[in-house]
């Protein structure tokens, strides 16, 4: 982990000594920092430069040493060991090369490879592992993007929960209220027992639902936990009810943005120049490699007055018939340019179809949060009214029971609409590709 990342879970882990509520932000670069998509995303770049680097090896010379020992009595063999030790006495009264001794030798040896020449294979190998680099980058960032917004979404659905128990819980002390009011009347005789009654079957209705909400909140904790990659976030980490929310942030709603600069389309662009430069390589395999060679040779019978020998040169090979490998290679590298490029074509038309339905939803989010802004008013005040009325007894329980529904089922549907609002236009920056932007600083895999 990296300094900044200590530093970030050791700031986190502060915060809620002192319980102080959690943030989005918080939350959501954690998640960058810490879950698995964005850490398998960040080893495929490293793989991808890994890559890189072995394709720029082919311009350097390969180099290897080797030690061997070996044993005879073959005659061409003992006489070239002999010849190399620089032993061999063909005046010798013993000399006999067709029944030679046994004859040992230990051989030393540094040898040189160096491609020179290969018409252009060694650098469309080099574009193409570059090129995949970037597209592995720009897939990273398209996670992280992604990312981003799985951990916004699932944010708000912890808010929204949460404020559900709170509507629940407002709406069984208002129960709570209008049973108070309905025994009053009873005492009074002004009503009959059974409106005390149905008020304490809705009550008890209105508590198993809280009972539901408070379970609803510990299921979207845990949708968060998932989202972000550990067990971060508690239900009293978050935010209270009624502060949650800060207003919601301006986003252009136009469907016409640019989207070349999306991560998705650069890596799509990225993987089209990687399959050109396969193909680019491809094609050279129709031309000759010219390649230096060298080696030096150390050889003694018995380990000791090594002699010394070299041979260098420079080869050319050009493979004159294959059985048609080549030309399928290069058939399949074209297919495989014609199939990434018609990808890129998709995935360019797929981003603006998912940037059209995120602006089109964000705009019935806003326009819901209008009227139900508006209707919640006035649902609080018929409440109020009916409530008063049932008090002095010029209006019956089914109004009143009525009225008790229509807030509880209006406040809910405001809670829905508000949080629904800010996931749509976190939506929308993520259909742009420019979600996690605010949050990468340095720790962006750019």
């Amino acid at each position: 982990m990296t300094t900044r990342a200590w530093w970030m879970v050791a700031l986190l882990a502060t915060s809620s000594a002192r319980s102080e509520p959690l943030t989005l932000e918080a939350v959501v670069r954690a998640a960058l920092e810490r879950n698995p998509d964005a850490a398998a995303a960040e080893e495929r770049i490293a793989a991808a430069r890994a890559a890189l680097r072995q394709a720029r090896s082919a311009a350097w010379p390969m180099i290897g040493v080797s030690a061997q020992y070996a044993r005879t009595d073959n005659p061409p063999q003992a006489f070239m060991m002999s010849l190399n030790q620089r032993a061999l006495d063909m005046r010798s009264p013993s000399f006999d090369p067709n029944n030679p001794d046994d004859t040992a030798n230990t051989r030393l040896s540094v040898g040189l490879k160096w491609r020179l020449l290969d018409f252009g294979r060694r650098e469309a190998g080099v574009e193409a592992a570059a090129a995949m680099a970037q597209a592995r980058e720009a897939m990273a960032e398209a996670v992280r993007n992604q990312l981003a917004y799985e951990v916004t979404r699932a944010w708000y659905g912890a808010l929204q929960a949460r404020e559900f128990e709170h509507v629940q819980a407002a709406q069984v002390a208002s129960l709570e209220e209008s049973l108070r009011i309905a025994r009053e009347r009873e005492a009074r005789g002004a009503a009959i027992r059974g409106d005390v009654l149905s008020i304490e079957v809705r009550l008890s209705e209105a508590r198993e639902d809280l009972v539901r909400a408070q379970n609803a909140v510990q299921l979207a904790v845990a949708a968060l936990n998932t989202a972000i990659g550990r067990d971060l976030a508690t239900p009293d980490a978050l935010p209270p009810p009624g502060a949650a929310t800060p207003p919601a942030p301006v986003v252009d709603l136009r469907d016409d943005w640019p989207l070349d600069d999306h991560p998705a389309a650069r890596a799509a662009a990225a993987a089209v120049e990687a399959r050109r430069s396969a193909a680019r390589r491809a094609r050279a395999e129709y031309r000759p490699v010219i390649s230096a060679f060298a080696s030096s040779d150390w050889d003694s019978e018995d380990i000791s007055g090594f002699e010394q020998s070299y041979l260098a040169g420079v080869v050319a090979e050009l493979d004159l018939f294959d059985g048609f490998r080549r030309r399928g290679a290069v058939e399949e590298a074209a297919a495989e340019v014609r199939a990434a490029e018609a990808e890129a074509r998709r995935t360019l038309d797929q981003l603006r179809l998912d940037l059209r339905q995120a602006v089109i939803r964000a705009r019935e989010a806003a326009e819901r949060r209008h009227v139900i802004a508006q209707a919640e008013a006035a649902a609080d005040e018929a409440l109020r009214i009916t409530r008063a009325r049932y008090e002095q007894g010029a209006a019956d329980l089914s109004e009143l029971l009525n009225a008790e529904v229509a807030q509880a089922s209006i406040r809910s549907r405001r809670v829905a609409a508000l949080y629904d609002h800010h996931t749509a236009l976190a939506n929308v920056e993520r259909a742009r590709g420019r979600l996690a932007i605010a949050y990468d600083g340095a720790t962006s895999p750019r």
